[in-house]
């Protein structure tokens, strides 16, 4: 069964453990709106592939620790889409929860889901449960204060952030904690994983500032041009498209080069390379490297 075919298993069988006649109707409708059907789902393949390259041994609890992590990862796209932050219409493509639902329950659905994450691993980690506290620990600093996802987002709410600190809460940390959950879940020493979950989650945050200036809305899913409509900090803006592009690729190349010895190392490495031309497209490399670049994050004509 490939990566994907897998997570999308995995999300099925434990959201099916939420159904209940005696739950909120649209509250269960608005949490499989939030989650179904998915993006790239690029952090929890990650975690079941860091997992598999260690040896994994119980694939239950691997299946739980990148569920957990992709619906975390769709909570924070659910409040980030309300309008107190972004006020988004789209996201994956799809009306954005709070437009179809109504703002209060957008906001539960994302708690809903938070809660629904560590469910999850205390339901799967019988077998090993000191791995899974290490999860449990592992996930939540990925998530919350001081240097997770929430944290990224409350740097937005600041009034000055340096980028590469916005960039390691907002994205790079979800990363981190995929590629060492993986690693957990199949108990083994995460430290060797961190540098690769560290260089691609600031390569996605960097390729999230290119697509923002160059796409549209309907190749993006969601709404294009919000780091500047919001005023927050982007590799674009900082260094131009041409230079964000440059970095972009150099991380992308330290993050194959970080991947560790082990039994599928070659496979990891590819799954990287794969994952780079699928962030910034051939012909979009090819359009930043040809043109001159007029102002900070726009292309010449």
């Amino acid at each position: 069964m490939s990566l994907i075919n897998r997570i999308e298993a995995a999300l099925e069988q434990h959201f099916s453990r939420t159904l209940s006649s005696s739950a909120p109707p649209r509250l269960m409708e608005a949490m499989r709106h939030a989650v179904f059907p998915g993006g790239a789902r690029i952090r929890p393949q990650l975690c079941m592939a860091v997992a598999k390259a260690c040896g994994e041994d119980d694939s239950g609890l691997t299946d739980a620790a990148a569920v957990a992590i992709e619906l975390l990862h769709c909570a924070s796209l659910v409040h980030d889409d309300m309008p107190c932050f972004d006020d988004a219409d789209l996201r994956r493509g799809r009306i954005t929860v709070h437009k179809q639902f109504g703002e209060p329950l957008a906001l539960l659905t994302g708690d809903a889901l938070i809660i629904m994450a560590y469910q999850t691993l205390a339901h799967s980690g019988r077998l090993h449960p000191m791995r899974t506290v290490q999860l449990l620990s592992v996930i939540s600093d990925g998530v919350g204060a001081p240097d997770g996802i929430v944290a990224g987002q409350a740097w937005e709410c600041e009034s000055r952030v340096e980028l590469g600190q916005y960039q390691r809460a907002k994205t790079g940390a979800l990363f981190v904690a995929a590629t060492c959950a993986g690693a957990l879940a199949a108990g083994v020493d995460p430290a060797p994983w961190r540098k690769l979950g560290e260089t691609l989650g600031e390569a996605y945050q960097v390729a999230d500032d290119i697509r923002d200036v160059m796409m549209q809305a309907d190749q993006l899913g969601k709404p294009a041009g919000q780091d500047a409509h919001h005023g927050r900090p982007s590799a674009a803006a900082d260094l131009g498209l041409v230079g964000a592009l440059d970095y972009f690729n150099a991380l992308m190349q330290t993050a194959v080069d970080s991947v560790p010895a082990c039994e599928s190392r070659a496979a990891m490495r590819q799954l990287v390379l794969s994952e780079s031309e699928r962030l910034v497209p051939p012909d979009a490399c090819e359009l930043i490297s040809r043109q001159k670049v007029s102002a900070p994050g726009r292309v010449s004509a």
